[in-house]
């Protein structure tokens, strides 16, 4: 392998473009997520100039192994996957878009069902965020009502950030703080009203205050912690109850611990559900599937957009389906998660780090004791990025690792910890660090 260069002075042309794109475009990049303050102020290599696998290429031409987000979670198979390549090539060359519509959206649309048989109905669009204000849109018409309770993070739209209005940390325990609604119209006060997960009481303490008003129910079924017992069973209890529609947002928990959605492991079904990321494996698709009695709602409100039918996506989706299950790609991702999580517990305790892991294997989130700052995680991806690893809080596990890969990045990890362990010690944290702390929730980046 070809390591980052020591002490991070080889990686000097991506900081130097996003210092750059910060002073022309709001934030510096389209998504929060890949934000370089989110990782390692002024080191992160920031921007790519090829990937395949698990590897990526910085602009400096250095290689890294990609344990942080295998971009954000949607590159399942690994980038530039070979099968799912030559599917869209083939759709390139015979046009991603014309005035009559692509027959695979009908195919992609019986695939999802065939997952999904509780299901009758697909629509289709572009992004998560999208497709979850899609699947809000049509549970607001098909109740006749506007009060949407939510658990779990939805996206940018008006809808989920119109909870901050009532009360500016109302989204803080839910994914990302410091959410600030600015430009969401003050009208929507009191639509979006939160409960945290596992926490039943909260979701009927809100029932019990707008029981005529709540029209939607929608959450992520399992992102960090396990259901507990009887916790999906008592949603869906009352959503029956009170005639509200029913939503499993599964942007991210999709297609990693089965072919499909992660609810069906739990055998409660929804009565919409919601898929992105990893169904197109790096290209734009995403699904709403649901009962038919609700679906058909989607004809009494406008949802319409003109790239929502181009071609790609619906090709990449079902190479993507077809690949996983002739391959049974989610035990792969499972037993590679296991033998991450299993690594980090053994070096954390042969070096003394106080540690936690939480979420699905697939989605595997590691957080230092005590670390309130972030400043022991910040130093770890500082290290690992010095030799050769892409490396945040959390690992989304790719079909393109394999055992020997995760050995090395274990390996590797033994002697970061090592460091870890001794900076703890002697109170050197933050001096060992070269630039700021990695920041946690949403901040204006505009220096």
């Amino acid at each position: 392998m070809t390591h980052a260069a020591k002490g991070g002075k080889m990686n000097r042309k991506g900081p130097e473009l996003w210092a750059r794109a910060k002073k022309i475009i709001p934030g510096g990049g389209q998504l929060l997520s890949k934000r370089s303050e989110r990782f390692l102020p002024g080191y992160w290599p920031a921007y790519y100039s090829r990937a395949k696998g698990c590897q990526v290429w910085d602009l400096d031409g250095r290689r890294y192994l990609d344990f942080a987000q295998m971009g954000v979670g949607s590159c399942i198979l690994g980038y530039a996957d070979d099968d799912v390549d030559a599917a869209v090539m083939a759709a390139i060359r015979n046009g991603s878009m014309a005035t009559l519509n692509c027959p695979e959206e009908v195919d992609l649309a019986e695939e999802m069902i065939r997952l999904h048989p509780w299901a009758q109905m697909v629509r289709f669009a572009r992004t998560g965020g999208e497709a979850c204000a899609v699947a809000v849109r049509i549970g607001r018409a098909a109740s006749g009502r506007s009060k949407v309770a939510f658990c779990g993070y939805h996206g940018w739209h008006d809808w989920y950030i119109a909870a901050n209005l009532g009360n500016a940390a109302n989204l803080d325990g839910q994914l990302l703080p410091g959410l600030a609604p600015r430009g969401i119209p003050r009208e929507l006060k009191d639509t979006a009203l939160p409960f945290n997960y596992n926490r039943l009481d909260e979701l009927n303490a809100l029932i019990d205050a707008y029981s005529d008003q709540v029209g939607v129910i929608i959450m992520e079924p399992q992102r960090g912690a396990t259901p507990a017992p009887g916790f999906l069973e008592g949603v869906r209890e009352a959503a029956n109850r009170i005639g509200a529609v029913l939503i499993f947002d599964e942007v991210t928990s999709g297609f990693r611990m089965n072919v499909g959605g992660i609810h069906l492991r739990y055998g409660i079904q929804p009565d919409l559900a919601v898929f992105g990321k990893a169904l197109g494996n790096g290209y734009p698709i995403a699904a709403i599937v649901g009962h038919r009695d609700v679906m058909e709602y989607a004809q009494d409100t406008f949802i319409s957009s003109t790239f929502w039918t181009e071609r790609i996506g619906f090709t990449a989706a079902l190479s993507v389906i077809r690949k996983m299950e002739a391959e049974n790609v989610p035990a792969r991702l499972i037993h590679y998660g296991e033998l991450i999580n299993r690594g980090w517990l053994n070096l954390a305790a042969r070096h003394g780090l106080s540690i936690d892991i939480s979420g699905i294997p697939p989605l595997t989130h590691l957080a230092f004791r005590g670390d309130e700052d972030g400043a022991v995680q910040t130093l770890y991806t500082q290290e690992m990025l010095d030799r050769g690893y892409l490396l945040g809080a959390a690992v989304y596990t790719t079909y393109a690792y394999s055992e020997a890969i995760i050995e090395q990045f274990l390996t590797d990890t033994d002697k970061v910890f090592a460091i870890l362990g001794q900076a703890l010690a002697e109170s050197s944290v933050a001096g060992r660090l070269r630039g700021g702390i990695a920041q946690s929730g949403f901040k204006r980046l505009t220096g």
